[in-house]
């Protein structure tokens, strides 16, 4: 039986979500245009008014604020660089850290070329931006704020309530885009409490389908769209909409926040259990004490990242060293980097990213595979 702590990079969708995505594929009557105006078009029209509504409900906002996107990319491109095109008065600088995802980065690097200020906050060991820098380069003519809700790397937690302050004390018209990618479904989220303005989601981190993401835009926000064609959603996002998706979405959304608090706990408990078992080999922690405890980043000594990760594959346990979106470039966790993290420890760390549905007889098992490991190889 195979062990999956690759939570962060994808999940495995829900058995209710598979069979729901089947019986729509499979239906008769589930197929139709939500476009069309004959009854197949209005079924598929009803059920994804159905799915906007319940997703509302769940993330405590209006259902007119929800927007269906492809991925969790594009709702961050949409955000970040549709919200300053929108506005151009609004200010030339964007203020966000280097931690963030690729997706946040390259929109940041595209909107620098077009000559707008892109600040960039120094991270502390913790992840977390200092607090104090945001408070000195606010100003009258900073149009947004983006960060990451939840590092995908280190697991670390966005002070979102003194970013807040800070915003509402230096320039309430400055906005806030969250990318809640990795939080959502670990962490209470209410979008109309939180005093965000947009945020941006994905469906294959919460158990649902790859191919499909949500982009949160309070009233009365303008944003350029970033796909145009056909109108749909009000113009926001062109397309034909996938009523399956959203539904699919918005099912596992409902799953993941049913028991949100108890699976917090828990996952709090077994994440201490795991670490605590890495004890004996030397390994370091790099994840902060007060991460989200569905991601533990550990540097293995004497292993480099991508060695351990495929001795704990030929024993059936998958893991990754950095984000999915760059494993490919072979180098240091920028993120790491970024933390002040050495390069001689970040060359060796690997990430284990968990679900609620992950046991401590899984995270036992992978313990006792690391130091057969070490116990092999005499490190």
């Amino acid at each position: 039986m195979s062990i999956y702590f690759d939570n962060s990079a994808t999940t495995k969708p829900l058995p209710e979500v598979a069979r729901l995505v089947y019986e729509s594929l499979t239906g008769e009557e589930s197929f139709g245009n939500p476009g069309s105006l004959h009854r197949l078009g209005v079924l598929a029209e009803r059920d994804l008014n159905e799915s906007a509504e319940k997703i509302s409900k769940l993330l405590s906002c209006k259902k007119e604020e929800l927007f269906f996107t492809s991925c969790g990319s594009e709702s961050v491109n949409t955000s970040i660089m549709g919200y300053v095109h929108q506005n151009p008065r609004a200010g030339k600088k964007i203020i966000s850290t280097r931690t963030e995802h690729k997706a946040s980065l390259e929109s940041l690097s595209r909107l620098e070329k077009e000559g707008y200020e892109i600040c960039y906050l120094p991270v502390l060991p913790d992840g977390k931006p200092d607090l104090d820098a945001l408070e000195k380069e606010l100003d009258e003519n900073t149009a947004l704020l983006t960060f990451t809700h939840v590092n995908n790397e280190s697991g670390s937690i966005l002070p979102l309530s003194d970013i807040v302050a800070i915003r509402n004390k230096k320039n309430r018209n400055t906005k806030i885009h969250l990318d809640c990618v990795q939080s959502l479904g670990k962490l209470p989220i209410a979008l109309s409490r939180m005093g965000v303005d947009m945020a941006s989601f994905s469906g294959h981190k919460i158990h649902a389908l790859k191919g499909f993401g949500l982009l949160y835009i309070k009233s009365g926000i303008r944003v350029q769209p970033l796909i145009i064609g056909g109108g749909q959603q009000k113009g926001m996002r062109s397309g034909t909409q996938s009523p399956y998706l959203a539904s699919a979405f918005a099912l596992a959304l409902e799953k993941a926040t049913e028991n949100i608090e108890e699976n917090l706990k828990k996952m709090t408990s077994l994440r201490d259990e795991f670490a605590s078992g890495l004890s004996g080999i030397g390994a370091s922690i790099l994840s902060p004490e007060d991460a989200l405890p569905y991601v533990l980043n550990v540097s293995f000594p004497s292993f480099q990242s991508e060695t351990m990760l495929h001795c704990l594959e030929e024993k059936e346990i998958y893991v990754s060293t950095v984000s999915a979106c760059s494993s490919k470039t072979k180098a240091v966790s920028y993120v790491l980097s970024e933390m002040g993290i050495r390069r001689e420890i970040a060359q060796n760390a690997v990430r284990f990213s968990f679900s609620r549905f992950n046991t401590r007889e899984e995270m036992q098992t992978a313990i006792t595979a690391i130091h057969e490991i070490y116990e092999k190889y005499k490190v």
